[in-house]
């Protein structure tokens, strides 16, 4: 970023098999532990819908941030001459207040990039400082666009300011023509380029994804446990029973 001056289970009843050979028992009710573990799915399942849904937000919100700001990163260290851009669209921090009232320091703008034969009177364009030292990027207003020896260049004027730009921009110095700004946006981005910054915008997108990845497995495997507990306290039970009719019937 360039600095600008500018199944839920269900609770249906169930036959307990008859072990004895006989048949036309009627269907027993639900054994306690099973009933139990049933009646307590149901929290988790609603839980997990949740947490579904906030795994879902938060891949929509931090996704598209980590690809724009890897493509940022990546395009300004390969290209240091060049304002880095993602699909045509640039982000700068404005750093004084040249352009007040229209934009403040300390804003974020979005510049688009066009053809310089794009540009018109009156249009707040970025551009590369003719009188800077080939890297400084400056948001001024156009008030005058000029052609000579049929070159074009544009005269810009910053609106807090009492006169024009002393150089004329050439159009081969043009980086894009404004779009909207976020204000005091520009602060946090310049904090985002700290190495803490740069921690909290790479690292706590990825910690927060890896971190619900692992919530959501250990939820699933808790509740594949406690299935499993139920399925044995039935089955213990249906033993027992059986057990208990061998008995009575020695």
């Amino acid at each position: 970023m360039e600095h600008s001056e500018a199944e839920e289970r269900g609770n249906a009843q169930t036959a307990a098999p008859d072990l004895s050979g006989r048949t036309g028992t009627a269907p027993k009710a639900r054994s306690a532990p099973r009933a139990k573990a049933e009646d307590e799915s149901a929290k988790p399942e609603k839980s997990d819908k949740a947490w579904t849904i906030v795994g879902i937000v938060l891949c929509v919100i931090l996704i598209p941030i980590l690809i724009v700001n890897y493509t940022m990163i990546i395009k300004g260290l390969l290209n240091k001459d060049r304002v880095p851009t993602f699909l045509g669209y640039c982000p700068m921090i404005v750093l004084t207040d040249s352009m007040h009232p229209f934009i403040d320091s300390g804003d974020l703008i979005i510049d688009k990039t066009v053809k310089p034969e794009d540009v018109k009177l009156e249009d707040v364009i970025s551009f590369f400082d003719p009188d800077g030292n080939g890297t400084s990027v400056v948001t001024h207003r156009v008030v005058e666009i000029l052609t000579e020896n049929g070159k074009l260049s544009f005269r810009t004027k910053g609106d807090f300011n009492n006169t024009a730009d002393t150089t004329p921009v050439p159009a081969e110095n043009l980086v894009g023509r404004y779009q909207f700004r976020i204000p005091g946006m520009g602060n946090v981005a310049m904090f985002l380029q700290t190495t803490p910054g740069l921690i909290i915008c790479i690292g706590v997108p990825v910690v927060l994804l890896v971190g619900y990845d692992v919530i959501r497995r250990k939820r699933y495997e808790k509740a594949s446990a406690d299935d499993t507990q139920a399925l044995l306290a039935e089955l213990e039970e249906l033993r027992a029973a059986q057990a208990a009719r061998k008995e009575k019937q020695e």
